[in-house]
């Protein structure tokens, strides 16, 4: 079970990672998670309401179908292959989320302050959710896809527009973990 349990060395993840992104682009498809919304969209109707979403959305079920086997496995891995809630943080990052309101950083993977039912049922926390959605649904589809999709796909084929998505994503994530988290906290 430890070999389960335990995070893979980079020389195992890797090729594994690299095996599937072979046999998705020899198969014809490609890996993102951004584009199943437009599926699900599609697949409800929103056709009628956008001529955007007006297409064979069947030929994506294989999308679909991986959007569902993560939320199964994520769901299985976080309930019954944690061995325990603490996250080991630099002690510099626990003070500093500290300070910012984070009380018990380090003691589980997700805080109540941003994850728990009273967070999220609060006037900060709904529109902390509601907007931050809004921003990440625009922003992968402006972008032409989100971080899976640019990162692992994108990269691996070698296309510039890709590159230069994962340097604005990472730049967006620096600017939002040292300067707008702080002031939303």
């Amino acid at each position: 079970m430890d070999f389960i349990l335990e995070p893979w060395p980079w020389y195992v993840g890797g090729p594994l990672i690299t095996l599937v992104m072979f046999f998705l682009y020899y198969f014809g498809k490609k890996f993102g998670i951004s584009s199943s919304l437009e599926s699900i969209c599609a697949m409800g109707g929103a056709g009628k309401i956008h001529e955007h979403f007006n297409f064979g959305w069947k030929k994506n079920k294989w999308n679909l179908m991986f959007i569902i086997g993560t939320v199964i496995g994520g769901f299985v891995a976080f309930q019954f292959m944690t061995p325990d809630q603490a996250i080991a943080l630099n002690p510099e990052t626990v003070s500093g989320l500290s300070e910012i309101g984070f009380q018990n950083a380090g003691a589980q993977y997700l805080p109540e302050e941003l994850f728990g039912f009273d967070a999220l049922l609060s006037i900060k926390g709904g529109a902390l959710l509601i907007v931050g959605g809004i921003l990440v649904g625009f922003g992968a589809r402006y972008a032409g896809g989100c971080t899976s999709g640019h990162a692992i796909t994108g990269l691996s084929n070698l296309e510039l527009p890709s590159l230069l998505a994962v340097i604005g994503f990472f730049i967006g994530g620096l600017a939002m973990t040292w300067l707008i988290l702080p002031l939303l906290f």
